[in-house]
């Protein structure tokens, strides 16, 4: 075989097996800004339940973005319902690793979910309607969230659609750009005075 040949059959294999180490990156997506959390130890959820919850909304984010094959539009729903779940429970083990793998343009792999997104759609109608009636700030701003979620999760689900309409008629929608890029709350300056 010829020198010159030999040289660029080595050159294109090479560029061939470097190519499939390295899997192309087929989708960007900005990870949420959570910080520590929009919520306190005054939202009325044990700290377990608020893990459960977070773990199963990262979960629906993950199979969401597989069903969908990185469409633009399950990457947006995965940052809102992944900033929602972070917010719950800042160190929930799969919603930080979801976040990672996705802010890496690396699809996570399929997750078995204790829940279908109509059963999931329809817990979260449940516990936003008892979190409204517990009062209390932050009981009401997750009520709000909860509802209008469970709506967008299982539009045929009339209870969650009707609750959600009736809660932006009265409030508006939910700011989910408060939610996915969240400011925290600012703590008050310190007079520092010098001796």
């Amino acid at each position: 075989m010829n020198p010159v040949w030999q040289a660029g059959t080595g050159l294109v294999l090479t560029a061939m097996v470097a190519s499939a180490e390295e899997p192309a990156k087929v989708f960007t997506w900005t990870p949420p800004k959570v910080g520590n959390g929009m919520f306190t130890n005054d939202l009325g959820m044990l700290d377990s339940e608020r893990n459960d919850y977070s773990t199963n909304l990262a979960i629906y984010a993950t199979n969401r973005v597989l069903t969908a094959k990185a469409s633009p539009a399950s990457l947006d729903e995965a940052r809102r319902v992944l900033a929602l779940a972070l917010h719950l429970s800042p160190r929930n083990k799969k919603a930080l690793v979801v976040t990672f793998q996705l802010g890496k343009g690396v699809l996570p792999e399929a997750a078995e979910s204790e829940y279908s997104p109509q059963s999931l759609a329809r817990l979260l109608l449940s516990r936003g309607q008892l979190l409204e009636k517990q009062s209390g700030a932050e009981n009401v701003q997750l009520s709000r969230i909860f509802i209008e979620l469970a709506a967008s999760l299982d539009p045929k689900n009339e209870d969650a659609v009707y609750a959600s309409e009736v809660q932006r008629l009265d409030h508006g929608s939910v700011n989910w750009n408060e939610i996915t890029d969240f400011k925290g709350k600012e703590k008050p300056a310190s007079d520092s005075k010098e001796p």
